[in-house]
C-alpha cells in the first residue's frame, strides 16, 4: 500500500491553484526552449524563526535526498543534486514519472522514505538503497515534487513560484503513488512551525512565492527547524574499550570558508552495525595528520572523507554541538555540502 505524505496541516485549506486545461503531450516537439541538461538547485537559508507575511508560503521540510526528474519524450532521468544519474536507484519513482503523460518535464522535489506517519525517515532511506556506497535500488522511496522547472518545451526558471506551483499542481494534485505533490499552505509560520513540531516533523520550508527560481542560498527559500540536522565531516574517532565496536564517538568538522572548524563529537545514534562499519572504514583513512590539531587519549585521525548526517539541539558556547546524534552517512552523489559555521542561523 502507498503510503501518504503528512500534511502539514490538518483541517484547514492548503494553497491550490484554479485547475489548468488539459495540455497537448505532443506540445514539447514545437521549437521552443531546449531541456538543459541540469539546472543547479534553489537551496533554503537557515533561519531560526519563520517569516511573516502574504509573500510567503509554507511547506514540510522533508529529510531526504534532492532530485530532479527530467521527463523527456526517450525516456526519464533522475539526477542528484550533485549532477548524477541515479535513475536505476529509484526505479519506481522512473515509472511513476514515465506514467504522468507528460511531453517533457523537469520536477524538483526530495526522495524520501516515509513512514506509517507520513514522516520522512532519512535513516529508513539509507538502508533501502544499502547504506554509503551500496548498490542496491529503493523500492520504497517517494518523490515529493515542489517545483516545475520546464515544462511542454518552456524554461519556467524566470517565473515566479506562483505559477510554477499552479502548472505542478494541474497534474500531480491528489497523487499517492511513488510521486506525490509536497503540499503548500498559507498561514502564520509560527504556528505551522509549532504544528509541524508538535507532529514530529523535521521542521518547515518557507518560499517567497513571487520570485523566480534562483540557483543556490539566495534567502527566497528558508528552513526553520524543529531540531537541527547539517552535515559535518567525520575527521577520526576515539576508541574506546567499552563501547560497541570499539568506537567511542567520532570526531566532527564543519567549513569556515575553506578551512575546517572542530564542532566537537558525537557518540550516540549508531547502532553496533553502524560502529563496527565506521571504525572499519575509519581505519582504512588512518592519517597521521589531523585536519585540525587536537589532544587527547585514544584518538585515530583520518582523512576528511565521510560526511555524516548530524542531528543536534542548538551550539554551546565555545562552538560545539549540543545533544547530538548521528543519523548515517550522506552519499557522495549527494553532494552533500558540509556545514558551514558562516551560515548558523540567524533571526
Amino acid at each position: 500500500m502507498n503510503r501518504r505524505a503528512k500534511p502539514l496541516l490538518q483541517d484547514e485549506q492548503v494553497a491550490r491553484s484554479d485547475p489548468a486545461r488539459p495540455r497537448d503531450p505532443a506540445q514539447p516537439h514545437l521549437p521552443f526552449d531546449p531541456m538543459p541538461d541540469r539546472i543547479e538547485p534553489c537551496l533554503a537559508l537557515l533561519k531560526k524563526a519563520p517569516p511573516q507575511g502574504p509573500d510567503w508560503t509554507f511547506e514540510v521540510k522533508w529529510d531526504g535526498y534532492r532530485l530532479a526528474i527530467h521527463i523527456e519524450p526517450k525516456g526519464v532521468r533522475i539526477i542528484t543534486r550533485g549532477g548524477h544519474d541515479w535513475t536505476h536507484r529509484f526505479p519506481a519513482i522512473a515509472e511513476a514519472a514515465r506514467t504522468l503523460g507528460i511531453g517533457t518535464a523537469i520536477l524538483d522535489g526530495e526522495a524520501v522514505v516515509l513512514d506509517k506517519e507520513g514522516r520522512s525517515d532519512f535513516g529508513a532511506l539509507q538502508r533501502s538503497l544499502g547504506g554509503r556506497g551500496g548498490k542496491r535500488s529503493s523500492e520504497e522511496s517517494v518523490f515529493l515534487a515542489f517545483d516545475l522547472l520546464y515544462f511542454d518545451g518552456h524554461i519556467l526558471t524566470g517565473t515566479e513560484l506562483s505559477v510554477r506551483r499552479h502548472l505542478l499542481e494541474d497534474f500531480l494534485d491528489g497523487a499517492i503513488g511513488a510521486i506525490q505533490l509536497s503540499e503548500e499552505v498559507y498561514g502564520d509560520g509560527s504556528a505551522l512551525l509549532a504544528n509541524a513540531c508538535a507532529m514530529g516533523l523535521e521542521g518547515i520550508i518557507a518560499k517567497h512565492r513571487d520570485q523566480p527560481y534562483r540557483s543556490g542560498r539566495t534567502g527566497d527559500w528558508l528552513k526553520i527547524k524543529c531540531v537541527q540536522s547539517e552535515s559535518f565531516m567525520i575527521i577520526g574517532y576515539e576508541q574506546s574499550l567499552t563501547a560497541r565496536g570499539g568506537l567511542g564517538s567520532l570526531l566532527l568538522v564543519g567549513r569556515k570558508g575553506h578551512d575546517w572548524v572542530y564542532v566537537g563529537s558525537v557518540g550516540t545514534g549508531f547502532s553496533t552495525k553502524d560502529a563496527a562499519y565506521l571504525r572499519k572504514t575509519l581505519d582504512r583513512l588512518k592519517t597521521s595528520n589531523p585536519a585540525v590539531p587536537l589532544k587527547g587519549k585514544n584518538l585515530v585521525f583520518a582523512q576528511p572523507t565521510l560526511i555524516a548526517e548530524i542531528e543536534f539541539r542548538g551550539w554551546t558556547p565555545d562552538g560545539s554541538l549540543r545533544h547530538a546524534s548521528y543519523k548515517g552517512l550522506r552519499e557522495v552523489q549527494d553532494n552533500a555540502a558540509v556545514f558551514d559555521i558562516n551560515e548558523k542561523p540567524t533571526a
